[in-house]
């Protein structure tokens, strides 16, 4: 493969790294709060991320990224666990038809107008991980003397995980929504938590990989908690029979 070739086939690996888990955040909030402010904040990352680009250009590489994900950590944190909790109690509750169910919405989704938490949360998602990308572009386009074959192995990136999210969208929409819910506070609590700490300064052994394993330890602890809730719940029924 010629220098090129390499420039191009890592930017791009590199860069779908942290596409995906851009695209997760946009598709999880979109499928749980609804595609209109999701989108809108999406958007308005992208728009913020190119005037960052355009006016700080190569100066990206000094840019302290560290406060910016213990911020994005914390409130993927906060919205996460609160969407966790609500997961595990309607799951355990209704079973799969959770919010599916007549009359069952989310008590905190406006009916109208933007939904604030899904701008921010899809605003703030795509901000962090673009400028990620972006720090990639720069720091490996300069360094292989390269830039703009690096910035178009990263755009390739973009394009083609996010036409992926795209296509599974329709998937996503017909999950139960209360499986759905528990699924999209599983994976904003996993990145919250990892992005927050490294954020802190704290260094994971596999990189990006550890969100994995972030997600198998909060997934099981949903379980045991889905369980026990249900022993409970049958328990009361059984008193009140």
């Amino acid at each position: 493969m010629t220098g090129a070739g390499v420039v191009l086939l890592t930017t791009f690996l590199a860069s779908s790294v942290e596409a995906i888990e851009m695209v997760i955040v946009v598709l999880g909030v979109g499928a749980t709060r609804g595609w209109r402010s999701t989108v809108l904040g999406a958007a308005a990352g992208f728009a913020v991320l190119a005037v960052i680009v355009a006016v700080l250009g190569v100066a990206l590489g000094s840019i302290p990224i560290g406060p910016l994900r213990v911020v994005v950590g914390a409130l993927l944190l906060l919205f996460g666990l609160q969407w966790y909790r609500k997961g595990i109690a309607r799951v355990a509750a209704r079973g799969l038809a959770g919010m599916s169910e007549p009359g069952v919405q989310d008590d905190d989704v406006p009916a109208s107008g933007i939904d604030w938490v899904a701008f921010v949360l899809s605003f703030k998602g795509v901000l962090l991980e673009g400028l990620e990308i972006a720090l990639i572009v720069v720091s490996f386009g300069l360094a292989a003397g390269q830039l703009g074959l690096s910035v178009v192995g990263a755009a390739a990136a973009v394009v083609v995980i996010g036409a992926a999210g795209f296509a599974l969208k329709g998937f996503v929409t017909r999950i139960p929504r209360s499986l759905l819910q528990l699924i999209v506070g599983t994976l904003l609590t996993s990145f919250g938590t990892f992005w927050s700490l490294e954020g802190l300064g704290v260094s994971w052994p596999q990189s990006d990989l550890d969100i994995v394993g972030l997600l198998v330890v909060y997934g099981l602890a949903a379980a045991a908690y889905i369980g026990l809730e249900r022993r409970r719940i049958h328990q009361a029924r059984l008193e009140m029979a």
